[in-house]
């Protein structure tokens, strides 16, 4: 089987993490680069080795040979250029937040819908292995009867432009929060309603810090939390009636600790060793695009789009706007 050619747009901190572990799969090439410059592009693909470079992303986005192109601009520009490469007849890996809004997702879902093409979110979590761990800790009954569950995610990152400008789509919800949202989803299900929140404004408008409160209709609870103004545990906690799990980084778990009502620690499983976790969204859109699938089932176009439509919601709640809403 020839080798996965994958182009990346970008050529941020988020495409070197791209390129780190590219560079360790197997059965994928490192292809293509696109920057805004010819020279930042060339620059990157010496560093990691990739076949070609372009000084634009229209160019990147119109190679025939891109298999996957791999969206690593901030999350503001993803409509504009997921829709400029499913024009151009490319399968695309689109980082999260997915868009800045549901009408974008909803609009280009459609559109790669009609044109054939593979499009997911890139929320690697959903993919990973150690996503079906947790569940089998949980349904193992170890802890008993589940019923609350909670998780944050704050890095001090306020002082990056795209964390509180409006017009990049700032504020720790769409960057941060979506995995508190995506955790809870994933572990207890996405029939939830969310029956309270709050947030602390930045000056610009964005929010700074956010809670949320999730109902579930068989009464089990969630309490959900991110902020760009401090560095958090990171962790996500279920509780049952016999004990607790937790979740080390919800961002990239990496254990899950099982705590009995003693508090005695009866079990730590650790997760398997990574490249850097990327990995496992990448090996999925392949095995996806090889079958013929629209859609991955980790992350179902239904699910990405009733997420933003959330972020909506809360955004609105908070009097958060960006100027594509």
């Amino acid at each position: 089987m020839k080798p996965f050619k994958v182009g990346i747009l970008g050529t941020g901190w988020i495409a070197e993490r791209m390129a780190e572990t590219l560079s360790g799969m197997e059965g994928v090439e490192k292809y293509a680069v696109a920057s805004r410059t010819d020279e930042k592009a060339a620059e990157f693909a010496a560093q990691w080795g990739f076949s070609r470079s372009y000084g634009s992303y229209e160019a990147l986005a119109q190679d025939p040979d891109v298999d996957l192109v791999y969206i690593a601009t901030p999350h503001s520009h993803h409509y504009d250029n997921v829709k400029m490469c499913l024009l151009a007849g490319r399968h695309v890996l689109c980082e999260k937040a997915f868009t800045a809004n549901a009408r974008q997702a909803e609009e280009i879902i459609a559109m790669a819908r009609e044109r054939n093409l593979f499009l997911t979110e890139a929320i690697w979590t959903r993919y990973q292995p150690f996503r079906q761990t947790v569940l089998d800790i949980m349904n193992s009954g170890v802890i008993g009867k589940i019923h609350q569950l909670s998780a944050n995610l704050c890095y001090p990152n306020i002082g990056l432009p795209r964390m509180y400008l409006p017009e990049l789509a700032g504020g720790a919800l769409l960057d941060i929060g979506v995995y508190a949202i995506n955790f809870a989803a994933m572990f207890f299900g996405s029939d939830y309603k969310i029956v309270a929140s709050s947030c602390q404004l930045t000056d610009t408008g964005v929010d700074l810090t956010n809670t949320m409160t999730l109902h579930w209709p068989d009464g089990r609870m969630g309490i959900l939390w991110s902020s760009n103004s401090v560095r958090s545990e990171r962790q996500g906690v279920i509780s049952g009636e016999k004990g607790h799990i937790i979740i080390e980084n919800i961002n990239n778990p990496q254990s899950a600790t099982v705590v009995d009502n003693d508090y005695n620690v009866i079990e730590v499983v650790k997760c398997p060793k990574q490249i850097t976790g990327y990995e496992y969204q990448v090996y999925e859109s392949m095995e996806c695009i090889r079958n013929g699938k629209l859609e991955s089932s980790f992350m179902p176009h239904a699910e990405t789009i009733r997420i933003m439509k959330e972020m909506d919601d809360l955004r609105a709640a908070w009097g958060v706007k960006y100027p594509w809403d």
